[in-house]
C-alpha cells in the first residue's frame, strides 16, 4: 500500500501510512505519544492501534498527533459488517486546541467512508462531544463481544460506543451490536 499526504483547510499536514510502512522510530514515537496522552494506556491498547492505517502529524520533526483505523467485524442485524475501528487518537498536550485532532479524524473518516461499511470507536467521556460534533452517533443499544466462550455481554461499554455510518446505513442504533474478539479491552 502506498502512503498518501492530505492537507486539511487547517493547513495541517497529515501523513497516512500503513503500519508495515512505518519505521521503528516512528512507531516508537507514536507509542510514546499515546502513553503520554493516556494515563491508562496498556500494551494491548497499543497493539489495537496496529495493523491498519495511521494518521500522523509532525511539527518541527516531532510527532505531535496520532490516530489509526484498523479493520474489525461487527455483528449487527444478522450481518457481519466490515468496520473501520478508530484507535489511538491523541494529540500532544501542548498542541491541543489547534485543530490537529480534527485533521487526524478528517483523514480517518475519509478512509472509513471509502473502505468500510461503518466506522466505530470507544469514546472516553471527555471526547464524546468531539466525536458527536463530527457526526459520530452514540450506540444506544446493548453491546456484546464474540469471545472464545461465546457471545458475552459488555454492559460497561454501553453508551461509550460511537459509530459513523458509511455503506451499511441505515443502522438501528437501539439494537444489539457485537464486536469480534481481541485481547485487552474488546471495545
Amino acid at each position: 500500500m502506498t502512503e498518501a499526504h492530505l492537507t486539511t483547510p487547517r493547513m495541517t499536514d497529515v501523513r497516512i501510512a500503513h503500519t508495515a510502512d512505518l519505521d521503528v522510530t516512528t512507531l516508537k514515537a507514536a507509542r510514546a505519544l499515546l502513553y503520554d496522552v493516556f494515563d491508562d494506556m496498556t500494551a494491548e491498547d497499543w497493539e489495537h492501534s496496529l495493523g491498519g492505517l495511521h494518521a500522523l502529524i509532525h511539527e518541527d520533526g516531532e510527532l505531535i498527533g496520532h490516530a489509526s483505523v484498523v479493520q474489525r467485524r461487527l455483528l449487527h442485524g444478522g450481518r457481519a459488517l466490515r468496520c473501520g475501528y478508530v484507535e489511538g487518537v491523541g494529540v500532544r498536550a501542548d498542541r491541543r486546541g489547534r485543530g490537529h485532532g480534527a485533521a487526524l479524524m478528517d483523514a480517518l473518516e475519509r478512509v472509513v467512508h471509502s473502505g468500510y461499511d461503518l466506522g466505530a470507536l470507544g469514546a472516553a467521556d471527555e471526547a464524546a462531544t468531539f466525536y458527536a460534533a463530527r457526526g459520530w452517533q452514540r450506540w444506544r443499544g446493548r453491546s456484546w463481544a464474540l469471545t472464545p466462550d461465546g457471545i458475552q455481554r459488555t454492559a460497561d461499554e454501553d453508551g461509550c460506543i460511537y459509530v459513523l455510518p458509511a455503506a451499511a446505513t441505515p443502522l438501528d442504533l437501539d439494537s444489539d451490536l457485537t464486536c469480534d474478539w481481541r485481547d485487552g479491552d474488546v471495545w
